[in-house]
């Protein structure tokens, strides 16, 4: 998921939660550091909750988003077959289904159950079927909604393959309560784990359908809601809650039945507040004022303000969530198919010559996470076998500060005697235009400059960046430094499969952002997927990423760890599966 999307065990490490599943059916006290530790507690209803952020969704419709930010609000609208309760972002729970998966046919069949009495949100008003979960699956396909995740993830569904938009024969619902899956390859785990995600929220085909004709379809801004909330739309169903750049504003579902939800959803609305370009001043307004939060991934905290409320009182630290590991990899992206970055040489002395320490200081220093020396992140299965903190060893990826002498080499290496870049050539950086992140470009343009590359910034929002630019090929963008990849679900596969394997390449949305496409490392992706044994699985995806690692399509600088500030009034709850609010479990006080 961009600095995401992503969320449930895949393939087969994610068969032993699988087979869990179907064999079982700013509060919560402080950290060591005095700071909130964002876990789940008893709430108060009502009130209004309002989210400062700079950027938008990188799309409101469900079936398109895939962006940490916009599924923050994706699971507060929509029930996706199954998800993650704030606390464990390790074992998905049923959420429009009714219990556990069920594996059949040595992994090549998936049959779920849906819940009874989980009805879409006016003008709809009806109970969502498993006809809908089709739907919503097949629309995935659909090049007007351009979903970035099915064909890695639903791919081996029989027929999908083919698919543009219409019926999926291996899709089938023999009855309106369940839904049945038939795979053309052994990977049940990976269809299970998917399942989490929002593109298995239900659609109703018989409103969705000619909103889906348009391109880009129109649905997302007439989307009808399963969740505790939905975006405030008008007797026609067009969501007048949703202003593009500028706001976005949940209310309560009317057709919400609490009594199938797990969510507590103890606010009465929620609004976001967009075109927060300075997070200094809006931190301040946040920490001085009442019922505020910041919005993650789009909205980072300041290493200005990281350091006040360390220093400050504990009130002020109790406004603080500290973060914990988010299972994301931020990295600069270098496009692999543009020259001289087509040359894995001169990949390899951009990432020794890059001060990784000096990225990760403008973040917020060693409390914002790690710095990296491959691309799978702590707590991901095949993280400790692909070298753990320590790496596999690549040697332009050993110094966090940057070794300029070894970079000088590696572009010798590539036909530049001097040591440096001669093209004369200058070069597109589209970036973030605001807060560290904004900054952290600028820290790499200047480290590109001293191996003699000229730069030409472009500093835009962050829904942008991806939207706009680095998530669609053909704008042939030779560097993205503000890239970022969050897992799917918590399986190597979901950080390596959709961002590397260059058969994921699709031409928007596309999350490959170096489009790295080396037949040799997709085809040992394929191979690795269907690998049912956890240990096996780990030291397999493990070995993918030392592959990908040496490749060096991109300067990966932070492990970073999900952080969030609060008004004094407001009781903040994490969800570990996204590392951002859970705006479901938050309350006021």
């Amino acid at each position: 998921m961009g600095s995401r999307f992503g969320r449930f065990f895949t393939s087969a490490a994610a068969l032993a939660g699988a087979v869990a599943l179907a064999s079982c059916g700013g509060g919560g006290g402080a950290t060591k550091g005095g700071f909130a530790s964002g876990a789940p507690v008893k709430g108060k209803k009502g009130g209004t909750l309002t989210m400062l952020s700079n950027g938008d969704v990188d799309y409101i419709d469900p079936g398109a988003a895939y962006y940490q930010f916009s599924f923050i609000f994706m699971y507060q609208t929509q029930r996706p077959l199954y998800s993650y309760k704030p606390d464990d972002d390790r074992s998905a729970v049923p959420d429009l289904a009714a219990g556990p998966a069920k594996i059949s046919d040595g992994g090549r069949t998936v049959t779920v159950t849906i819940r009874p009495n989980v009805r879409f949100s006016p003008p709809v008003n009806r109970a969502a079927t498993s006809q809908d979960v089709k739907y919503a699956i097949e629309r995935g396909f659909n090049p007007t909604v351009a979903n970035g995740y099915a064909g890695a993830y639903f791919g081996t569904v029989v027929g999908a393959k083919t698919a543009k938009g219409g019926p999926i024969a291996g899709i089938q619902t023999p009855d309106s309560h369940t839904i049945v899956f038939k795979l053309t390859k052994p990977e049940a785990s990976t269809i299970i784990g998917a399942l989490s995600l929002p593109l298995s929220a239900p659609v109703p085909p018989e409103y969705a359908r000619k909103l889906d004709q348009a391109n880009p379809s129109q649905y997302g801004t007439h989307q009808v809601a399963t969740g505790p909330y939905m975006v405030q739309n008008d007797k026609s169903g067009k969501a007048i809650g949703y202003q593009p750049g500028k706001r976005i504003v949940l209310v309560r579902n009317p057709n919400w039945d609490p009594g199938t939800d797990y969510r507590p959803a103890y606010l009465d609305s929620i609004v976001v507040s967009e075109g927060n370009s300075d997070p200094i001043a809006a931190s301040r307004r946040i920490l001085s004022g009442s019922s505020l939060v910041n919005g993650q991934a789009d909205f980072n905290v300041p290493p200005q303000t990281i350091k006040q409320i360390s220093q400050g009182s504990a009130s002020q630290k109790k406004q603080f969530v500290a973060g914990t590991s988010t299972g994301r990899v931020r990295y600069v992206s270098l496009n692999t198919t543009i020259k001289p970055f087509d040359n894995a040489d001169v990949r390899k002395a951009i990432t020794a010559a890059m001060d990784r320490n000096a990225l990760r200081q403008k973040m917020g220093g060693p409390l914002a996470g790690d710095i990296p020396t491959h691309f799978l992140p702590p707590d991901i299965p095949g993280f400790s076998e692909a070298g753990g903190l320590s790496g596999p060893g690549d040697d332009f990826l050993k110094s966090p500060t940057g070794n300029l002498q070894l970079a000088q080499s590696y572009m010798r290496k590539a036909g530049y005697p001097s040591g440096r870049y001669t093209g004369g050539q200058s070069f597109l950086m589209v970036a973030d235009n605001s807060g560290p992140t904004k900054d952290a470009a600028q820290v790499v343009q200047a480290q590109l400059g001293a191996l003699g590359f000229k730069i030409t910034p472009r500093f835009v929002t962050h829904d942008s960046m991806y939207t706009k630019f680095c998530n669609v090929p053909k704008q042939k963008v030779p560097i993205c430094p503000s890239t970022g990849w969050q897992k799917d679900f918590p399986d190597p596969e979901s950080m390596l499969d959709p961002t590397f394997n260059g058969e994921n390449i699709v031409p928007v949305n596309n999350s490959n952002w170096p489009q790295l496409n080396v037949k040799s490392i997709n085809a040992t992706m394929n191979r690795d997927a269907p690998i049912i044994d956890p240990t096996q699985r780990a030291k397999a995806w493990a070995d993918v990423d030392k592959l990908i690692t040496a490749e060096a399509p991109g300067v990966p600088w932070l492990w970073d760890k999900g952080m969030g500030i609060e008004s004094k009034n407001v009781q903040g709850v994490m969800n570990k599966f996204n590392a951002a609010w859970d705006l479901s479990f938050t309350s006021l006080k």
